[in-house]
């Protein structure tokens, strides 16, 4: 018989860790540790900068102002309101357009809202009496505040026509004029560019705040881009229309503003806005509030 050798076996008591062995294990230890440091510190970067708030739902500011709505203006409370055939001083168009001349370089405005409607165009009879004693706006009661059209004021100021321009593009102002022969209100919108955009509308069913001039040498630079946009201005009302979400921010502005006196809406008088520069735009901020006693 043949005999097969077999393999010998390791002598186990001469087994030991190698000098590499133990940097090895050394150095993918000290990589576990530097990974778990790092680790931690980008998570407590992360939560210390970054602030998770929840999406808010912007609140719009509701004033319950009372406005005689359709009603013809007068000193009563009529349950109808008198026709023009009542009134003949109301048959005849009278419109102002115009303005006294100044010559500061500050320029303001005064806020309306009530419909853009041309006298002339009212064919509604009445059946006599005094009128309506309530203000513009639509009808109602309401509370015993002074509505926005009638406390705020807008004031501009600008060294040249195209950053007039590009200040009312930046907050989507549009200018317009009412009157002259025309039913329909004709509008002039992204001023700065070479020739505005125009298009007309019935003012009956305007709803945006609007602003009229009271005086300054800004009313010329409206005058001359609705001119540019192709828009007659002769024997007309100029206006500037205010989008709904800057009549809002206006309103959170001046509410910040007599929130810090302590005031509340009722005793609101008089609120006077400017425009100022923010970085490579603009921003309205309160140049002037006045306020009333508050009512009983």
């Amino acid at each position: 018989m043949t005999s097969v050798p077999r393999p010998m076996r390791p002598d186990t008591s001469q087994m030991h860790v190698s000098r590499f062995d133990q940097v090895a294990s050394l150095v993918v230890a000290l990589l576990i540790m530097v990974g778990v440091a790092v680790v931690g510190m980008f998570i407590i970067w992360l939560t210390a900068t970054l602030v998770f708030v929840p999406r808010s739902v912007p609140v719009k500011l509701v004033e319950n102002v009372p406005g005689r709505g359709d009603h013809a203006e007068g000193f009563e409370r009529d349950l109808e309101a008198p026709g023009m055939e009542e009134m003949p001083e109301l048959a005849e168009p009278q419109l102002e357009v115009a303005m006294e001349a100044m010559t500061e370089a500050v320029s303001s405005v005064a806020a309306a809202m009530d419909s853009v409607s041309m006298p002339s165009d009212a064919t509604s009879k009445g059946e006599g009496g005094m009128g309506d004693s309530r203000p513009p706006g639509p009808l109602g009661e309401g509370d015993n505040i002074i509505p926005r059209w009638e406390r705020w004021e807008i004031r501009f100021e600008s060294s040249s026509e195209t950053a007039y321009a590009r200040q009312l593009d930046a907050f989507k102002i549009e200018l317009g004029a009412a009157g002259g022969g025309k039913k329909n209100v004709d509008y002039a919108r992204n001023l700065s560019k070479g020739k505005p955009d125009v298009y007309s509308g019935p003012g009956d069913k305007e709803q945006r705040l609007y602003m009229t001039w009271r005086g300054g040498n800004l009313q010329k630079f409206d005058q001359n881009l609705l001119r540019k946009a192709g828009v007659n201005i002769t024997n007309r009302l100029l206006m500037q229309f205010y989008p709904e979400e800057v009549e809002d921010q206006l309103a959170w502005i001046e509410k910040e503003h007599a929130d810090k006196q302590g005031k509340v809406l009722a005793e609101y008088l008089k609120t006077v806005f400017e425009l100022k520069p923010k970085g490579s735009g603009w921003e309205f901020v309160v140049a002037e509030m006045r306020f009333r006693p508050k009512p009983k």
